[in-house]
């Protein structure tokens, strides 16, 4: 990620804060319509995983100038995913439904360089989780800024 990225994606971050459980509900509900198989991997109740999704971005989104600093997180909870049923193809509607709710909670200042930035940082994070949980073979299949078809 360039440096210009990563700013686009801490300052649209920080716009999104103060409606973080509206972005969740908007996450949750836009990941389910796309992928209903994915429903089961969850509690009912969502109150509580909104608010660690909206931790976990926080801290990816934080270190993002420091990449060294959550990739060891980000492929913790990868494996962890594994046991809770967490498949690679899932990492696609993920991203969908991420670039949806950014797209429904910023509006307008949701631009095309905004939505690159956030595509670049979603990939790495992704190829990390993949790569940990599955191996570096299948990473170099994960989910790509140049697939638009992943993330429309």
């Amino acid at each position: 990620m360039t440096p210009e990225q990563i700013n686009l994606v801490q300052t649209s971050f920080a716009k999104v804060v103060p409606i973080a459980d509206a972005a969740a509900q908007i996450f949750y509900a836009r990941l389910f319509e796309i992928a209903p198989e994915v429903r089961r991997l969850f509690p009912k109740d969502l109150a509580g995983q909104g608010k660690k999704l909206m931790a976990t971005l926080a801290v990816v989104v934080n270190g993002l100038r420091r990449p060294e600093t959550i990739i060891p997180a980000a492929q913790q909870l990868a494996v962890r995913h594994l046991d809770y049923g967490v498949q690679q193809d899932h990492y696609v509607p993920v991203g969908s439904a991420l670039i949806y709710t950014l797209q429904k909670g910023l509006g307008d200042e949701f631009t095309d360089e905004v939505k690159k930035a956030w595509l670049s940082a979603y990939t790495m994070i992704a190829e990390v989780m993949i790569s940990a949980a599955y191996g570096p073979q299948r990473a170099a299949r994960a989910p790509s800024t140049s697939d638009s078809v992943v993330f429309n």
